[in-house]
């Protein structure tokens, strides 16, 4: 199982690095400057220990070694810090690309995931995924990548340094550094678990925030305040304290790791101070391997403050890589879900569409233990409409979800122009149909282009026509800016009503054969319902149509009227036969004209 983990945790830093090699020249190039910025600032301490050499000679202060010493320490230092900000802008840069492609997958990835994926996921978690988690990415990956580079070729030149100093003295980081390690690997397994609980926390209450930010008119209407700030609070309390235990066993690291630095560092000035007496009282000599001069005990502290600070370093790297790994894997959680399954290589394209449309012997059910269509079979010929009515839950926008095919059939078959829908190419099949559905769509930009999204290329006359045929040209034309005024995001700047009229108009551009209304006109007053319908009717001539209605006022034209009750057809016949019928299409009919 640790073996897996491992491997998986592997596969996630490859992926990530992946978005990092496609910059490989900007990389390599910062690679480099993390050699010489380190390479210049590793010398600073030889400098300044011949420095103190020259300084602390017994022959006397030889003041032309100190001042070059001097110059050539102030030198590299210089050049490593103008390095290392080249560095930090060259890493901006790379992890800016990292980002913009990996949103650019996910984005992509998410639309071409079948409709499923949207029911069973709450839209502000994946929004979360593509703000939260890949900016948490973005900043592990701007710094803490650098961190890493440079605390790897910190560690080992300081080493070298060390070792050249005074081999003896390195035996204290022989037993403080293994302590350091075992406890960082201890720690972070603890710690890693944490992190995801943290991340999917806070995806489920923007999932939440989003679900209610977008209801607060009905829980405004419904006083329910108090109850959604309730439930609020309980998923922010669970975020919150998710982030705090995380974030509170994390930080746990870099002070242990600190102390065992610290503790090492000190051991380091003892032991240094004690061997330069003996080697200044002449104790040992010169030759022997225990010797060190003042300065020599001055660079091996530098060097070892250079040591340990990158292992002190690395833990709280660890820790914000534990944030970036499980936000990382939430990302590619989405990026490896499977598309829409493909058309099949056979897959037949849809021209010169007639509008015959039939199931036969349909079962459907969006989860293996609850069926929601049995046995429905429905006969749509061409130019006419049909009409599907029944109470909530009865299976009516079930069948809207298998004419376009965001799902496939359980058993039976759905036919269009004879043939088997899922033999025929996704996109052929649904430009065959223009939707307007209960649920508007409007997307921020002009009145204009809103309508035009109906018809690749429509002119600005005909975008007039539809808007006149829907009614809604004369409201456009009291805008301040007429067809060019801006809608905000989803309309929200105009009323339902007529962003309804708007997506009528903008079913009414396209030429597709066939057209489904889900409750088009729900959102419209009984007088405006009127003139639409008059617009529809000429609209829906020679094409086949699919009509949900509540109203039933609305649908007593159609050729074939359907009723579903329990998932199953109970009536069929137009709108005077199921009158006469008595049954339930009658007493729905009935009860809303009394």
């Amino acid at each position: 199982m640790n073996k897996e983990k491992k491997k998986f945790r592997i596969g996630i830093l490859w992926r990530l690095l992946t978005y990092v090699f496609k910059s490989w020249p900007l990389f390599i190039l910062a690679v480099v400057m993390t050699l010489l910025s380190n390479q210049l600032a590793l010398l600073g301490p030889k400098y300044s220990g011949e420095a103190i050499d020259a300084i602390a000679n017994k022959n006397g202060i030889d003041f032309s070694v100190v001042k070059d010493n001097v110059i050539k320490m102030i030198i590299c230092y210089a050049l490593s810090a103008i390095l290392s900000y080249v560095l930090a802008i060259i890493m901006i840069n790379i992890s800016q690309k990292v980002v913009y492609r990996m949103r650019k997958q996910l984005f992509e990835k998410l639309t071409t995931l079948p409709v499923s994926f949207f029911d069973t996921t709450a839209t502000g978690d994946i929004i979360s995924r593509i703000s939260y988690d890949i900016d948490t990415v973005n900043a592990s990956l701007s710094h803490d990548l650098v961190q890493v580079m440079t605390s790897i070729y910190t560690v080992v030149g300081s080493l070298i340094f060390m070792w050249r100093i005074s081999k003896p003295m390195i035996i204290i980081f022989v037993i403080t550094v293994p302590i350091s390690i075992f406890f960082t690997r201890y720690r972070s397994k603890k710690v890693r678990p944490m992190f995801s609980l943290r991340s999917r926390k806070l995806g489920e209450l923007n999932g939440y925030a989003e679900e209610m930010l977008s209801g607060c008119r009905t829980i405004q209407a419904y006083h329910k305040e108090d109850e959604i700030g309730r439930r609020f609070n309980e998923r922010n309390n669970d975020a919150t304290n998710a982030y705090y235990k995380a974030e509170y066993y994390a930080s746990a690291m870099g002070p242990s790791i600190n102390f065992i630095n610290n503790l090492s560092i000190s051991l380091v000035m003892i032991l240094g101070g004690i061997l330069f007496m003996y080697s200044q009282s002449g104790v040992i000599k010169s030759s022997s391997l225990f010797f060190i001069t003042l300065g020599g005990v001055a660079q091996f502290v530098q060097y070892s403050r250079k040591f340990a600070g990158p292992i002190n370093e690395f833990a709280n790297i660890l820790h914000e890589f534990q944030s970036a790994f499980s936000a990382a894997e939430r990302v590619f959680k989405i990026i490896d879900e499977d598309p829409e399954k493909l058309d099949g290589n056979d897959a037949a394209e849809l021209k010169e569409v007639s509008g015959d449309v039939k199931f036969s012997n349909v079962f459907f059910g969006y989860t293996p233990d609850k069926t929601i269509l049995k046995g429905i079979t429905i006969d749509a010929q061409k130019g006419k409409t049909v009409a599907i009515v029944g109470p909530t839950g009865a299976g009516k926008t079930t069948i809207i979800n298998l004419l376009m095919r965001f799902y496939d059939v359980n058993s039976g078959t759905i036919t269009v122009d004879g043939l088997t829908i899922e033999n025929i190419k996704r996109e052929d099949l649904r430009k065959a149909y223009t939707m307007v559905l209960q649920d508007t769509w409007l997307f921020s930009g002009t009145v204009a282009e809103n309508i035009a999204y109906g018809k690749e290329g429509a002119t600005m006359d005909e975008v007039i026509e539809v808007a006149k045929a829907a009614k809604i040209h004369n409201y456009i034309e009291h805008l301040p800016d007429g067809y060019d005024t801006i809608l905000s995001d989803d309309g929200v700047n105009i009323s339902k009503g007529q962003k309804q009229l708007i997506t009528i108009a903008r079913a009414m551009l396209s030429d597709a054969p066939m057209l489904i209304l889900d409750e088009a006109t729900s959102n419209v007053d009984s007088r405006t319902e009127i003139q639409i319908q008059e617009a529809l009717a000429k609209l829906m001539t020679g094409r086949t149509c699919f009509v949900i209605a509540h109203r039933l006022s609305t649908i007593k034209n159609a050729d074939v009227i359907i009723v579903l009750q329990d998932g199953k057809i109970s009536e069929l016949g137009n709108h005077e036969e199921l009158l006469s019928l008595g049954g339930f299409y009658s007493k729905l009919y009935n009860s809303q004209f009394d």
